[in-house]
């Protein structure tokens, strides 16, 4: 009696044991966040630990979340160009999405009609492949005219609202009217730009991973 006792127990402490292996090797599984963006997601001049992507995954990390964040910004890339890419930029097994496109639409002037059409198929090429999606919004330059601005830049909220994402309003806020954060172009980052970017981002990217369903395997 005593052995098989012995045996029983023996049995359930490997099960407890089993099972707390499969659980820590659950939490061990990184979550997985594409950038999908232009040159202020690429890291226009910059290192590549420099850019928008690394610098987030750097502080995600420091804070003790795994997390990967990939860098899918192309530099000059428009909302078209997103969308024919969106497939091989966004991998299986991708859980997030940062999507931020629309800079370069709005200085060529491209109609904010097809900007709008453009995400919008992104959106929800993303949503049939199951990845949550964080809206990062832009506004168009003030030289475009008023009547353009009001038709670009209500682009994004409107997304949001249509969709049900988390909207970061502007990706260039606390970068945008300070000369030493930017490159001697006057229009993108430095370094130091993309530090504040990352770090006036970080809360609300924090909220979007706490959203992703937990990985099971």
């Amino acid at each position: 009696m005593r052995f098989k006792a012995a045996i029983l127990q023996f049995g359930v402490m490997m099960a407890a044991l089993v099972s707390m292996a499969t659980s820590a090797g659950a939490q061990d599984k990184a979550v997985q966040l594409v950038g999908l963006g232009d040159s202020l997601m690429a890291g226009y001049q910059l290192a590549d630990q420099d850019s928008l992507p690394a610098q987030l995954q750097k502080s995600l990390q420091e804070k003790g979340l795994n997390v990967v964040v990939t860098n899918a910004g192309v530099s000059g890339d428009t909302s078209a160009g997103g969308l024919s890419r969106v497939d091989w930029s966004v991998p299986d097994g991708t859980d997030g999405v940062i999507l931020e496109l629309g800079a370069n639409d709005a200085l060529r002037g491209i109609a904010p009609e097809e900007t709008e059409k453009n995400l919008e198929a992104i959106i929800t090429r993303l949503k049939e492949k199951k990845v949550g999606i964080l809206l990062v919004g832009m506004l168009a330059p003030p030289n475009m005219g008023d009547e353009y601005q009001k038709r670009f830049n209500g682009i994004y909220q409107r997304l949001a609202d249509k969709h049900t994402l988390p909207l970061y309003p502007f990706i260039l806020d606390g970068v945008i009217t300070e000369a030493g954060l930017k490159l001697d172009d006057g229009m993108h980052p430095n370094a130091e730009g993309v530090g504040v970017m990352a770090g006036l981002m970080l809360p609300q990217i924090e909220q979007f991973i706490a959203t992703l369903p937990a990985k099971t395997e």
